[in-house]
């Protein structure tokens, strides 16, 4: 049978923020070794025997940036690739379902899912293979398989399984109960009971099989995401579905594990003999790094003076620690964190507060990738804001008109294709144009190297949101 590994890409990360930010959550992460977890995650699907293709699940905002993901970690691979993109979160009940929905149509109804989140680290690739060969003969059986983690501290911010009888073998069990997020005296008697495992959120099963759970044990959501499916499955042979929103928004939001996992029978848990990390905090990201002899990790130009198990994220300058312990600082252009290790479940605290003031630091990195390059702010003021601009070969932005700025462009390396008003005209190194209020304007790179360009932003509002878009190759453009 022919295996599909759904992938789902999605969640702010919002504990590992000032790094996750809203536009570049988690997935997209760069861990110390430079690579990506969704990257890693792509790249751990395709490696498996007889994958048919694979189904990507996120939202519509982030799909260039997956797909430069993609192209990087499994550039090589014969696999069929399909997105699937939602316009907004509904948990991962709806988005299994349509995965679900997708892969009937395109690979059968007995066909293999292997549903894995995009933030996962796993290393050891052979256990994790061999532990989804279990999975798939339990899946072809009419299982609905989940892992199971074996849990290596008490820890309260997973979900337990509690294994029951075994099925054929010593690493797969029959799921006797789901539990939320213990508290500490129950993650103790779990760990000690030798008998639970953490819910990593990984699942195998045929689409006939969740389907039929679906339909029987969350009728009004499975009617609703075939409402949806109904409105995708006419071009259902592209590479790329976008997900209607009006239709979307009908679909109740809930997580798999609320409706069926913990209502379904035939349900079974594979205990994974492979590492498995979900890399949820800083705190699981410090452990990515080797320690000194101190107990001191980090990434980047550190001194050290005085410091013990301190973990130091350096981002473009020197980070410098004297006489701290216990500390995590994570030093980026636009923000710096700075929290005791016994507090990091409050990072995401910074992020809600950092919200309600309106302030961009939740959302936006200094740096902000876009389909057609990306623009770092490199100043802003009362009345200016300067960026740096780079726009890839062949790259365009949209055609676009602004209400409360004009725009100053130099170009320091390339060549630009300038769109100002009724003018088209080539913008040459240490040449500029000036784009006024309310004039339609596109920059575009002919060329076959990267256009790289300041922009000075004069107005009364600079923020990003005073755009009005006219066309875009992007589809970024409502029709």
């Amino acid at each position: 049978m022919p295996l599909v590994p759904i992938i789902l890409s999605g969640g702010a990360g919002t504990r590992l923020w000032p790094l996750s930010r809203e536009t570049a959550p988690k997935p997209f992460l760069v861990l110390p070794d430079g690579e990506t977890l969704l990257g890693k995650t792509a790249a751990r699907a395709v490696a498996l025997p007889d994958v048919a293709g694979l189904v990507v699940i996120t939202n519509r905002d982030y799909y260039f940036q997956t797909k430069d993901q993609f192209s990087a970690a499994i550039d090589n691979t014969p696999a069929r690739v399909a997105y699937l993109l939602e316009p907004f979160g509904r948990n991962t009940g709806p988005a299994i379902a349509l995965g679900a929905l997708y892969a009937e149509s395109q690979y059968g109804a007995d066909a293999i899912l292997l549903v894995l989140p995009s933030d996962h680290l796993i290393r050891d690739g052979g256990a994790f293979t061999a532990a989804v060969d279990r999975a798939k003969t339990l899946a072809a059986a009419g299982w609905i398989v989940t892992f199971g983690i074996g849990p290596t501290h008490p820890e309260t911010g997973y979900g337990y399984i509690e294994c029951g009888e075994t099925l054929g073998s010593g690493d797969a069990f029959r799921a006797a109960r789901f539990i939320e997020k213990p508290p500490l005296a129950d993650a103790v008697a779990f760990l000690t009971a030798g008998s639970y495992v953490w819910n990593s959120g990984m699942f195998c099963f045929t689409p006939a099989t969740i389907l039929a759970a679906f339909r029987d044990h969350a009728p009004t959501m499975y009617e609703a995401a075939k409402s949806v499916w109904h409105g995708l499955r006419a071009g259902a042979d592209a590479s790329m579905l976008e997900i209607d929103a009006a239709l979307f928004a009908a679909v109740p939001d809930i997580s798999i594990d609320y409706a069926v996992m913990e209502k379904a029978d035939r349900v079974a848990v594979i205990r994974g003999g492979f590492d498995w990390s979900d890399v949820g905090s800083w705190q699981a990201v410090s452990a990515l790094t080797e320690p000194d002899a101190a107990g001191n990790r980090g990434q980047g130009e550190r001194v050290s003076i005085g410091t013990r198990d301190t973990f130091v994220h350096a981002g473009d300058r020197v980070v410098a620690t004297v006489g701290v312990d216990n500390l995590v600082i994570v030093d980026t252009p636009d923000a710096v964190l700075v929290a005791h290790r016994d507090h990091l479940q409050r990072v995401r605290e910074v992020v809600g507060e950092l919200k309600a003031r309106g302030h961009d630091a939740y959302k936006l990195h200094r740096t902000v990738a876009r389909p057609w390059g990306a623009y770092t702010v490199l100043q802003e003021g009362p009345g200016f804001k300067i960026k740096r601009i780079e726009v890839r070969p062949g790259g365009a932005l949209s055609l676009q008109l602004h209400h409360r700025r004009g725009e100053h462009w130099v170009v320091v390396s390339g060549e630009a294709r300038v769109t100002n008003g009724d003018r088209v005209y080539p913008v040459h190194v240490n040449e500029s144009t000036f784009i006024p209020i309310e004039t339609r304007h596109r920059l575009e790179n002919p060329r076959d190297e990267p256009l790289i360009m300041i922009e000075v932003q004069c107005g009364d509002y600079l923020g990003e949101d005073d755009i009005v878009r006219f066309d875009d190759q992007y589809g970024r453009v409502a029709h």
